[in-house]
This record gives structure tokens, sequence and C-alpha cells, in this order.
């Protein structure tokens, strides 16, 4: 293993010597060590090396540096040429990243750098009122750490002028891919001037990040440190061979055993962060969940509570969640589930070990793991150690793993009622009376009800036009009464008829009466070849009979209900 080059080799900036200083730091890391020649001389530098080996600092110091050495010269010829040319006090490094949490993690590690200096670091993203966000821009910024969105926001707003920028840094550019941010990651660049210096740093790097790089002008020199590197020599992993049903028990049985004070649990699903948090809480573990279900609000408070020293804290994560995260002090890693890509688990075991410090990961196998657990070993190049705990190691009564969505709906605030949906403490409370019902039953019931309102409404309307129908047709005759004749009533007023379907008044005349009866009249057809005879026995009416009506309303009936 490289012990890393003294920072005093460098010759940096006093201001820089002295933060360096004052943080601990003495020698580079391998990344850092590869990095920065190339970056103080101003070359595109795309640099391969998981989360924790120091890699921010690896492109902020050469960063600051040059910014530094642009405001002073030295007289040395060599140090001097480090500088940006003709820099001016409102050009900016923009560094890019996929989550808010990176994005503070940045933000922090450059203001460490830069404390008691006039340079001021600003950190954009979603999730926080955009307002402040715009007033700390507008009071001068050297070093811009931003996601995507927001800063496109920003720039559409007229408050982030990318013309200005001088150096552009892609931090966990796979994972800005993976989260759909290729298509901004090139309208950024395309409005940033080409002669920037273009710097790419992540803990994989696939063909698609280069192809971004080579279409916008860069030219990056491959910084990688080696896989034997990135295996967490530091880290002792083993794995448990067990069933489902046994995880929960031996989850609990290993943090009684090693009482460890941080303690990482990766699982492969969000669905399931909730759960094991949960399960470790109702057992007297402390822990919280982390995903991407989480506001930024709720985010910044799980956060916080992990990184506190109250005794033992537990983090239950997922890659995605976690990626980016640089916590220090882990001393356990346990994965609930292997991770289908072999690179991942070297991730998720390095967060344990680092800084010289030794670390313990565990990895739960089950039968639906061992495919994942072959290639993983594949990757490596060495088997896994496996492991074994004694009976009396493991709890003989604790609280159940939670099932089901019960935590699903706690998160978004509703009662919590079980697999069944039905009501309180998970029974279901669908009894005859219909409490506790679920949204799909009443919705039924809502149907059923508004169906038979319809058929009475429809019965009453059928009923009201059959016996309209026959006044009508007697009034319409030949020698009616006087005053019916003319389609008034005998009171000598305007017959009106309400539909009750619409609304509408329909006004019944006399003219309207004798045309519709001389229709009914003149449209029969008679029986069996008898024509025309002028007789009312000979005609057959082409209108239909009540009972005809109603039988052709309930088939009807019989269609709405089974459309509804």
């Amino acid at each position: 293993m490289e012990t890393g080059t003294e920072f005093s080799v460098y010759s940096l900036h006093e201001h820089l010597q002295q933060a360096i200083g004052a943080l601990g730091f003495e020698r580079t890391t391998p990344i850092q060590e590869r990095a920065f020649p190339h970056i103080l001389n101003g070359q595109d530098v795309a640099g391969l090396a998981q989360t924790g080996t120091g890699k921010t600092a690896a492109f902020l110091l050469p960063l600051i540096e040059r910014v530094f050495r642009a405001d002073s010269a030295t007289g040395n010829e060599e140090i001097d040429a480090r500088g940006f040319k003709e820099w001016k006090h409102n050009h900016f490094i923009l560094v890019l990243v996929p989550t808010r949490e990176l994005a503070e993690q940045v933000k922090d590690c450059a203001m460490d750098f830069l404390k008691g200096s006039d340079h001021r670091v600003v950190a954009v993203y979603g999730g926080r009122p955009i307002d402040k966000q715009i007033e700390q821009i507008e009071k001068g910024v050297t070093v811009l750490v931003a996601t995507p969105g927001r800063l496109i926001d920003l720039y559409k707003e007229h408050k982030v002028d990318l013309k200005q920028v001088r150096a552009v840094v892609f931090d966990e550019a796979d994972r800005m891919f993976d989260m759909g941010f290729k298509d901004d990651m090139k309208y950024i660049l395309r409005r940033i001037p080409e002669n920037r210096q273009f710097l790419v740093f992540s803990a994989t790097l696939n063909l698609d990040v280069f192809n971004v790089a080579y279409q916008f002008g860069a030219n990056p020199v491959e910084v990688k440190v080696s896989q034997d590197q990135t295996t967490a020599e530091n880290v002792d992993d083993k794995i448990f061979h067990l069933g489902g049903d046994e995880k929960p028990s031996h989850l609990l049985g290993l943090l009684e055993k090693l009482k460890p004070k941080q303690v990482i649990i990766f699982t492969n699903f969000k669905s399931n962060v909730e759960r094991i948090a949960e399960f470790l809480n109702r057992n007297g573990h402390k822990a919280v969940g982390i995903s991407s279900l989480l506001t930024q609000a709720q985010r910044t408070r799980v956060m916080a509570r992990f990184r506190s020293d109250e005794g033992e804290n537990i983090l239950v994560a997922t890659d995605v969640a976690a990626r980016g995260l640089d916590i220090e002090g882990v001393d356990l890693v346990i994965n609930y589930e292997l991770p289908e890509d072999a690179e991942n688990y070297v991730h998720r075991i390095g967060r344990t070990g680092r800084a010289g410090e030794t670390g313990k990961a565990f990895s739960f196998v089950s039968d639906k793991d061992v495919e994942a657990l072959d290639r993983i070993q594949k990757y490596l190049k060495r088997p896994v150690e496996a492991e074994w705990m004694e009976d009396s190691e493991l709890p003989k009564e604790f609280e159940s793993f939670p099932r089901g969505e019960l935590l699903m709906k706690r998160s978004r605030g509703q009662k919590t009622g079980g697999k069944d949906r039905g009501g309180r403490n998970g029974k279901d409370n669908r009894d005859r009376k219909g409490k506790g019902k679920g949204r799909d039953d009443k919705r039924r019931d809502d149907r059923k009800r508004d169906d038979k309102r319809r058929d009475e409404r429809s019965e009453k309307r059928d009923g009201d036009s059959s016996e309209e129908f026959k006044n009508k047709k007697s009034s319409g005759k030949k020698g009616g009464g006087k005053n019916k004749g003319k389609g008034r009533d005998e009171d000598g007023k305007k017959n009106v008829h309400r539909d009750k379907r619409s609304g509408r008044h329909k006004s019944r005349n006399n003219n309207e009466d004798k045309k519709r009866d001389n229709r009914q009249k003149g449209s029969g057809s008679t029986k069996k070849g008898k024509k025309g005879s002028g007789s009312s026995k000979g005609r057959q009416s082409t209108s239909k009979s009540p009972s005809q009506q109603q039988g052709l309303v309930g088939k009807v009936k019989s269609i709405l209900k089974k459309i509804f």
C-alpha cells in the first residue's frame, strides 16, 4: 500500500498549508498523489476512486491552489504558472454533484480549505428556498457547488453566468448518469467556455462519461487507483449463510455481540429501509433510515442524528441514498442482502476501515444471493470467509420483523393497519356495519347506492311517461274536450311537463299533439297482407306499449350495471 507524499513537497500556498495542518493532513492519498500534478498543470483529468479515498480533496486542493496563485506572484515561474490565466473577481469554479448531501459535504470541505480568506463557497440544490441561494451568489462566489437541476434553474433566471466558469468538476459522474442527468450535463457544458479545465471523478467510469468529455473538447488524463487498492484492505469481511427468516435474529445477535458505535446496514430495496430501522428500534437499537422517499429536511435530520456521538448509531440505507456520503468513524457494515453489482460490494464495505483504522463487514447470504456472491468472489479474486453464530449468541425473544405496508403508510402520515388495510392494529375491521372498510369497499358501496337511486328514478320516470302517454293518446282523439284539444288542462292553464332528467320545461301545444297522433295513425303497417282498409283494427302502431317500454328500460339498466 502506498504511503503517499508529504504535502510540503508541493509548495502549496501558505494559506493552504495552514488549512491542511489544522485539519491534521500530512500525506496524500494515492488518488491525490496521482491527480495533483496534472490538475496543477491545468490538464483535464478523469479520476477513478471510491468514496472515502480523499477524492474530494484530490480536486479541491489543486484547484484552490490555482486560484491563490492567480492572485499573487512568487517570482518562481514554475509555481506562478499554476495560476488561472487572467483570473477575475467574477470567475468561479463549478462543482456538479448528484445529491444534496454530497453538495453539503463538498461545500464544507472547500470552506475548510478557504477559511480565513476572502473567497466564498456556495452550495445550491433543490429542496431549499431559491431566494436565499440567490442572495448568497450575489455576494460573490469562488467555488459554486450545485446539483444540475437547481443550477439550470438559476441560469435560466440569469442569476448564474456560466461564461465565468474557469474549471468544471463532475463529482460522482457515473451516479449522475444513472440518475438521468446526462442531458443536463450536456446543457451545462454547451454554455461554459471551451477553454475551461474539465475534471471528472467517480467510483466507476463508464464509456458514456468519456464520450461526453470528448464530445465537448476535453482530453482527460486517466488517473486510476488499482482494484487491489479499492478492496478495502483494512476491512475484515465475512458472510453468513442464512435463510430469509433467520436474518432478523442474526442482525440483533451481531449488534449485541460486537456492540459497535457507528453502523451502516445496506439493503437493496427502498421498502426495506424503514422496516429494518423500525425493527431495530422496537428491539432497543437506535436506528434511522435514509432513502429517496424522504424530503430534504427529513434527510438532514436523519444524517444529523446518525452523526451524533450519543451511544450506538445505526444508519439503514440503499446504495443510491448512501452514494457520496462521507461518514467517518464507521466500525461495522452489514449487508442485509448482497448487492447485484460486485463493485457496489467493495463500495459498501469500504465505508469502514478508513484513515488507517480497521473495520468489520458482514453479509447475510440467502438462497437469493448465491449468484451475487459468485460474482463478488470472482471480482475480488478470492473467496469470502463464511462465519456462523452459536445458538446462545442469538436472541430467544424479540419483537417480530414488520411486514406488509405498515411503514410505508407511516411515512405518509397515515394510520397503520397492517396487510389488510382495514383498520387499526393490523386487524380487519370490515364488520357488518361497514366500519373500518377499505377505500375500494367504500367505492363499491357508493356505486351500488348510486345504481339503486338511478333505478328508482328510472322506474318512476317510466311510470310517469306511460301514464302521460295514455292521457295524451286519449286527449288527442277527435271529439275531445275543447281545452284538452288545445293542450290546456281543465282550468284553462297551459300544460307544462318538466323533464326530470334534464330539468328543462317542454310545452306541449295542440299542434304538436295533432302531429304526433297523425304519425302514430299513418305509420302503422297492416297485419298479414291486410292493407289500407281504413279500419283501426287492421293497423299496428309503431309506438311501444308501457310493458314493452319497461322491458326495454330493464335491458338498458342491466347494460349500465355491467359498464359501471
